[in-house]
């Protein structure tokens, strides 16, 4: 059986779960180019993509 690729790269993390600021990583879907930014703190999480300052999507190529 292939190894499946990995569709999502991180490209940064910060903080820590353990922190009640929780931890936040910026994904890229290696597909379409989309940025992504991800949180998470206890049992909460959430997921956004990432805008520039006039509301675009920003993609990474």
């Amino acid at each position: 059986m292939a190894k499946k690729e990995n569709r999502f790269e991180v490209i940064f993390k910060d903080g820590s779960q353990l922190s009640d600021e929780g931890y936040r990583q910026i994904i890229v879907d290696k597909e379409t180019g989309v940025n992504y930014l991800t949180w998470k703190a206890g049992y909460g999480a959430g997921i956004t993509p990432l805008l520039d300052a006039e509301g675009k999507v920003i993609v990474t190529k």
